[in-house]
């Protein structure tokens, strides 16, 4: 440690924390268009986040007068707040520019096109950050080529990361 209790040197802090993933959205459809938006939460919902987490696997958002809304995502309790909490299910507005709303809506009129939270994070500022993914359903070939390509890829870089090695 330095003079007055700083680190000096050293890592750098992760630029994000991870707090939920869906990596079954990224399974079951082909991503489009990303987007990050923000969260607008309560007090108890940030501090149960950071304490216990979320589950976004089943949550989906939606369009509704202008703004986006995230539907189903569980943000789990915070235990000191008592009965003061929040609802852990409840419909959370998202924070995005209206240029982006105006561009998400156009693609959800497109058939078959849903936004889906991908995942949820702290920025390096700490604010909650929801990553959305504009996604088209995979059929089971689509996700059967997938894993294939996906397979293929991972020992074309094996075979590459042993070749360099010897």
């Amino acid at each position: 440690m330095g003079k007055k209790g700083k680190k000096t040197g050293g890592a750098k802090a992760p630029a994000h924390k991870d707090i939920a993933q869906n990596r079954k959205a990224l399974h079951e459809y082909e991503i489009l268009d990303r987007y990050e938006a923000g969260i607008a939460l309560t007090g108890s919902e940030v501090k149960g986040l950071r304490e216990s987490g979320a589950m976004i696997r089943e949550a989906y958002a939606q369009v509704i007068n202008g703004e986006v809304f995230l539907v189903g995502a569980h943000i789990s309790d915070y235990g000191p707040a008592g009965g003061r909490g929040h609802d852990p299910q409840r419909t959370r507005r998202l924070l995005l520019h209206r240029r982006e709303i105006d561009k998400i809506a156009g693609r959800l009129s497109e058939p078959g096109v849903t936004l889906i939270p991908l995942r949820m994070y702290f920025n390096q500022d700490g604010r909650a950050k929801l990553e959305l993914g504009l996604g088209r359903g995979r059929t089971q070939y689509d996700k059967r080529v997938a894993i294939k390509d996906r397979e293929m890829k991972r020992e074309l870089s094996r075979a590459n990361a042993r070749r360099g090695r010897g």
